[in-house]
């Protein structure tokens, strides 16, 4: 017998059990059922990251991979909803005509002035423009809070209150109309309007007597304090007359949760749905 042939003989070999003893169990079959597992168990996971990674790779160009292009995104969502919203609205106007003449109820046809208003018609004429920048960053200083080298939202609404003060007919911030419902609000530096972000500069149109609305500024005092800031901080601050400009109308929902028109008060002045409400006494027409 060879060296080869006697090592496989004794190998075989297998040691009678002592007595009280469990027959001695091989290892090696377990071991490799085991090693199976754990290689196949691998192997699906590398599989399903392969599968994951390229179906990201797919969805690249569907899906914003940063804060910009998911704010970009939102805000084509908001302004494809906005155009919805006016559709149907136009839709419900016209079937609620539809049904007033078949009802035989009169039409509510609200005045030129009430239009303009609410917004919902586009409008030109004379304005003064207005624009609010945050301060250049080469001409900052160091011993100035970083806060006071931007425009807030209060600088803005100060700036639109002292220019409906002033007499504005109505008034535009950006590209946007804006309306009763409008909320300036701004997000760092960033103006939130109607859904939509926007970087500086802010600016606002205000549709009136450029003369007026000029002296309505100088005489504010919130708005006095902002360029007396502009001239010590490197603000923007630029104020134009303009002989014509057009504004929007107000694209976007209008309905209302919480506010209401109290019951003594005229919705549309002079219209019979206003006369017969405003000559309704309290508890006749439902008042909450």
């Amino acid at each position: 017998m060879t060296h080869d042939a006697h090592t496989d003989a004794r190998t075989d070999v297998r040691e009678p059990a002592r007595a009280g003893e469990a027959p001695a169990r091989r290892r090696q079959p377990g071991l490799r059922r085991g090693a199976v597992a754990v290689g196949l168990v691998l192997g699906l996971s590398g599989l399903l990251f392969t599968v994951n990674a390229r179906a990201a790779g797919a969805d690249e160009g569907r899906h914003p991979q940063n804060l910009a292009e998911l704010t970009q995104q939102q805000a084509a969502n908001v302004e494809r909803l906005s155009g919805e919203v006016d559709t149907l609205r136009a839709q419900v106007e016209g079937l609620t005509a539809e049904q007033d003449a078949l009802a035989g109820r009169p039409g509510v046809h609200p005045s030129p002035g009430d239009l303009v208003e609410g917004g919902s018609v586009p409008v030109s004429g004379r304005a003064l423009v207005v624009q609010m920048d945050d301060a250049p960053t080469d001409v900052r200083r160091d011993d100035v809070n970083a806060d006071m080298l931007v425009v807030h939202q209060q600088d803005i609404q100060s700036v639109m209150n002292a220019l409906w003060a002033g007499g504005a007919e109505a008034m535009g911030l950006m590209d946007q109309r804006v309306v009763s419902t409008t909320a300036v609000q701004c997000q760092g530096n960033v103006l939130r309007l109607h859904g939509r972000m926007y970087s500086p500069p802010f600016v606002i149109t205000a549709v009136g007597d450029p003369d007026e609305l000029r002296a309505a500024l100088e005489s504010d005092p919130t708005v006095r304090n902002y360029v007396r800031d502009a001239d010590d901080l490197g603000l923007g601050w630029h104020v134009e007359s303009k002989d014509q400009v057009e504004l929007p109308a107000y694209s976007g929902a209008t309905e209302l949760t919480w506010a209401h028109v109290p019951d003594d008060v005229e919705v549309l002045p002079g219209t019979p749905a206003a006369d017969g409400a405003a000559s309704a006494g309290p508890g006749e027409d439902g008042a909450r």
